[in-house]
């Protein structure tokens, strides 16, 4: 984890509570969300610009007011991520179905059924905040993977957040595996989210949007290991509903060959974002690793 001076942790904390407060009362979220993506667009020049290069990477058949589009859509979401959040301490199970439904809990439920707990694939993708607060509120708790963010206190406020609804949190220490096992032992869900880059000496290449994509295996060897049911899920909006739909598509069936499984899983992430491409959070450098030979991206 990186270090930053304290002035700058708390810097970045009061920046963040402000921010979260004027989303939670703020008497147009929406008017505010166009301000904070006008913001997010204007300060950081560098993250459109990855997100660009992406999309000429992996969507070549897009226009330029294409790419203009979903890159707005991009921030759009990450947007409606921190007005989500900031609205956790007002969303409790007698208020949670205004926010979002369900498609396809069906798979969730054959999943119980088997017994041997639930791997959520998921992704940045539409809202990833809210799919594991909702799916607490709505059906029953479960355990998420984060990486522990370089602020402590921002840290620390996050975690506060996310536990509101009864959530629990691994990080990805040392000892996150065991505890991360027992949960499934116990037929419960876990989500990670699988759409990072890695270095190679954590992870293999699949092919994802039509070019290699370095991914971690530990997800396929995971659900191997302890024969927990895999499925994709997200929190994605409906601008015709004006609220998320938490979707589930059908369990991954797991055969124990890792290469095939990781690119299988990844294949349903790629279904989905071609379907919402303006809800995937293109600012980030997921082809950075190339394989040997293949000249940088960025």
């Amino acid at each position: 984890m990186a270090r930053h001076s304290p002035l700058r942790n708390r810097l970045e904390y009061a920046l963040v509570r402000c921010l979260l407060a004027a989303f939670r009362t703020f008497p147009n979220p929406t008017r505010l969300s166009r301000f904070a993506f006008a913001i997010f667009d204007r300060a950081a020049p560098r993250l459109s610009r990855t997100a660009r290069r992406n999309l000429e990477f992996a969507l070549p058949g897009t226009t330029e007011a294409d790419r203009a589009r979903i890159i707005d859509g991009c921030w759009w979401s990450l947007a409606r991520v921190i007005a989500t959040v900031a609205q956790f301490p007002r969303i409790d199970r007698s208020n949670v179905h205004q926010y979002i439904r369900y498609e396809g809990f069906e798979h969730f439920e054959e999943a119980k059924r088997r017994g041997k707990g639930i791997l959520f694939a998921t992704a940045h993708l539409g809202n990833w905040e809210f799919s594991a607060f909702a799916h607490a509120l709505m059906a029953e708790p479960m355990s998420f993977v984060v990486r522990p963010l370089d602020n402590p206190l921002l840290d620390d406020l996050a975690t506060h957040y996310r536990t509101l609804s009864g959530n629990r949190l691994l990080g990805r220490g040392k000892d996150f595996l065991r505890p991360l096992i027992e949960t499934l032992k116990h037929n419960e869900a876990v989500g990670i989210l699988i759409d990072q880059n890695v270095t190679p000496d954590r992870g293999l290449f699949i092919d994802f949007f039509g070019h290699k994509a370095c991914v971690d295996a530990g997800f396929a060897r995971l659900a191997a290991r302890t024969g927990a049911a895999v499925i994709p899920g997200y929190a994605l909006w409906s601008e015709a509903e004006q609220q998320h739909v938490l979707h589930f598509d059908p369990i991954v069936e797991m055969h124990g060959d890792v290469q095939d499984d990781t690119q299988r899983v990844h294949a349903a992430l790629e279904a989905a974002i071609r379907q919402h491409p303006e809800q995937w959070l293109w600012i980030h450098r997921r082809w950075k690793t190339r394989p040997p030979g293949e000249p940088s991206l960025y």
